[in-house]
């Protein structure tokens, strides 16, 4: 009896063993059957929210940077980016924040800073202190509008209040090489007039830029329209029509609308794998109405300033590079001046031009830096009723400079200036110590 049942336990074993395991198999499946379908679920789930996304994306023109620049270019290319409709990423605009503060030191007093004007130039003097100094902490909004505009605005912070000191919009969608401009902007007239000064090499601007511009350079109300030309290297032309409100240049009383006109030409070509050059000419030219040429004066007339720009960057890596840039202006001017003080009204000409040439070379964080400026280079003509005006000495400067980058959004600057554009001769020994920093959706700057 044992024996057979044995027999038999032997006998139903296998059919137990495999029952038991198909039951299991079957377990199994259900499980990987429960898991697909909710992964099945999920899949649903995420092709629905790219969905969504998909019928938010608008088809926006952006910006490319041309290489060795260090804005943004209208060279165009088709991006995907989302507008500030149907609850996208880019509801809210990119928003940044830099600050630009310096210690100062002059052998001057503060007085005799901002009454230091250029004898035949300007009636401008430097606005800083010797001391502590807050130059601004610039706020920068930007984001697309709508598949056809992107909004710009740039509006610093000084201890006299806030300002708008730009806010335009830009065209994305017309044909391709075409662009328009529209607000207030900085001009494209030059190189460092189109780049806030934040971004300059050296604290201040040039001398030529002081003389004929002011050191808040070209910023006007108006329109550009830019043309991206169809050559094998970036081309551009541009054309401006401006309120004229540049104090030194024009003035806003000048007419009753606007009454400044630019134009300009700019090109990039790389002559090697590490190497660009950049250049072009410029010209703005309208009707002026100022007090700046000199004290207790006023002139009405015509002015025009041709600028001539040149720029070669050699960067063979992150961590090493040269740049040289290089400017030329001429300005002609001529007109009425009333001189209150005489009662007396004299036709005034002239024609005088300036230059500066500065080269930074960059090694690991830090870079180096010298800049040579100068006005009455070669044309130096200030004709009052006819007569030929003795201005004395050329005005000229040297300066050099030391930095060092923590990282691409904070700098600490050195710079000393041996200033002689005082045609007396009273020399100003500058020495300035400049802290920069961006925080925000603010690109790093480009060597």
């Amino acid at each position: 009896m044992k024996r057979t049942i044995i027999l038999l336990s032997l006998l139903m074993f296998p059919l137990i063993s495999s029952q038991v395991l198909a039951s299991d198999l079957e377990s199994r499946i259900q499980a990987m059957e429960e898991t697909l379908r909710k992964q099945e679920e999920t899949i649903k789930e995420q092709q629905k929210i790219i969905n969504e996304l998909k019928d938010q994306i608008k088809t926006v023109k952006i910006m490319e940077i041309p290489k060795g620049e260090e804005k943004p270019s209208a060279v165009q290319k088709e991006a995907k980016a989302t507008g500030l409709f149907g609850g996208s990423a880019m509801s809210n605009p990119n928003i940044s924040m830099v600050l630009n503060t310096y210690a100062y030191s002059s052998n001057l007093t503060t007085d005799e800073i901002r009454s230091r004007g250029i004898q035949g130039y300007t009636t401008e003097g430097i606005n800083r202190r010797n001391g502590f100094n807050f130059d601004s902490a610039e706020f920068a909004i930007y984001a697309p509008v709508d598949p056809y505009f992107n909004l710009y605005a740039t509006i610093p912070v000084t201890e006299d209040g806030a300002e708008v000191e730009e806010a335009y919009f830009v065209t994305t969608s017309l044909p391709v090489g075409h662009q328009l401009k529209g607000g207030k902007f900085k001009s494209g007239f030059g190189r460092l007039n189109a780049v806030h000064p934040h971004a300059w090499d050296f604290v201040d601007a040039p001398l030529p830029y002081r003389a004929f511009i002011g050191d808040e350079g070209i910023m006007e109300k108006g329109v550009q329209y830019t043309y991206l030309l169809p050559l094998p290297f970036y081309t551009i032309l541009g054309a401006e029509v401006l309120q004229g409100e540049n104090r030194p240049l024009f003035g806003a009383d000048a007419t009753g609308g606007p009454h400044a006109y630019t134009g300009f030409l700019k090109a990039s070509l790389d002559v090697s794998d590490n190497a660009t050059i950049l250049f072009g000419p410029s010209v703005i030219t309208g009707k002026t109405k100022t007090d700046t040429i000199a004290a207790n004066t006023d002139f009405t007339g015509d002015s025009t300033l041709y600028g001539v720009e040149f720029t070669y960057k050699w960067k063979p890596s992150k961590v090493q590079g040269f740049k040289i840039q290089s400017e030329y202006l001429y300005r002609s001017q001529y007109g009425d001046l009333t001189d209150f003080n005489l009662g007396l009204v004299q036709r005034l000409e002239r024609y005088q031009d300036g230059l500066y040439i500065q080269g930074v070379y960059l090694w690991n964080r830090w870079e180096f830096g010298a800049r040579y400026d100068t006005l009455s280079l070669f044309k130096d003509e200030y004709n009052l009723g006819g007569v030929k005006q003795d201005l004395g000495r050329r005005p000229w400067r040297a300066s050099a400079m030391v930095d060092y980058n923590f990282s691409e959004f904070a700098l600490l600057r050195l710079q000393y200036n041996h200033d002689e554009s005082d045609v007396n001769g009273r020399v100003n020994h500058e020495v300035f110590l400049q802290a920069l920093f961006t925080i925000g959706a603010h690109p790093a700057h480009q060597f």
